[in-house]
């Protein structure tokens, strides 16, 4: 398994993605923009959250190679409320979240793991598909109280922040790892010329990655976002967001 990455932060801003690689394994973890941070109940902000759950799942994927990885999120999503519960309110629903996007090699297999809109792009077969976490897209209502209202009930969507159990709604899954030469873990941010400006398919983005690389597919979406770009759905869009992007391939056998 062999891996090339980057990672940019929406400009002017530091980022509340991260992602990271082990010898048979990916991550990656894209945070909540903190709209109202003074309320949220948390005195420590997304990133510091995102980067202790990758910390724990990293620990767990390493040490644990055969666990499942919905039980590896829940145990880190756990840890990472352990580490600041006497400190914050971690009652609020507004504390910091993070969607969670994994990949992991086992001999023969391939796991998954997806929570929230972050994608997983497999080529296998000599085709892209596309293993989305579709929740948050099938809202109705994006206000700020709404989209809390429903975060993490069957009614709305899952993220990782404060209950363990949401790690279990997450979409699972378990390939042949024969078929699959290669895969990507998106931040939604890297996946916008596809699942907000519409400008290239699935298919299309995976060959930017392949051919051209991960820093120049979010070069390609900065350019589109200078470019004034409207979203495809006629929503209202952040102008820029955090974009990392994962490329994996697999050597035979």
């Amino acid at each position: 398994m062999r891996a090339t990455m980057d990672s940019q932060p929406t400009p002017g801003r530091a980022s509340d993605d991260y992602a990271m690689v082990g010898l048979n394994w990916a991550v990656v973890l894209d945070g909540a923009t903190a709209l109202k941070p003074a309320d949220n109940g948390c005195i420590h902000g997304v990133p510091w959250v995102v980067r202790r759950i990758a910390g724990h799942l990293a620990q767990a994927l390493t040490l644990a190679p055969q666990v499942r990885l919905d039980e590896a999120l829940a145990e880190a999503i756990e840890r990472t409320c352990s580490a600041h519960r006497n400190t914050c309110d971690l009652s609020n629903p507004d504390s910091p979240s993070s969607t969670v996007t994994i990949l992991r090699r086992r001999t023969d297999e391939l796991d998954y793991l997806v929570l929230g809109d972050s994608p997983l792009l497999l080529r296998r077969d000599g085709r892209v598909e596309a293993i989305l976490d579709e929740r948050m897209a099938n809202l109705t209502d994006y206000s700020y109280d709404a989209v809390i209202a429903v975060q993490n009930t069957p009614d709305g969507y899952y993220v990782a922040n404060t209950m363990p159990e949401a790690a279990f709604q997450s979409v699972l899954g378990t390939v042949s790892a024969d078929a699959v030469d290669s895969a990507a873990l998106l931040s939604d941010g890297a996946s916008r010329l596809v699942d907000v400006f519409g400008d290239l398919s699935w298919e299309q983005l995976f060959s930017v990655l392949v051919e051209e690389g991960p820093a120049d597919l979010i070069a390609r979406t900065r350019q589109a976002e200078r470019a004034g770009a409207e979203a495809s759905d006629g929503r209202t869009r952040k102008h820029h967001d955090d974009a990392t992007a994962v490329l994996v391939s697999f050597d035979e056998g």
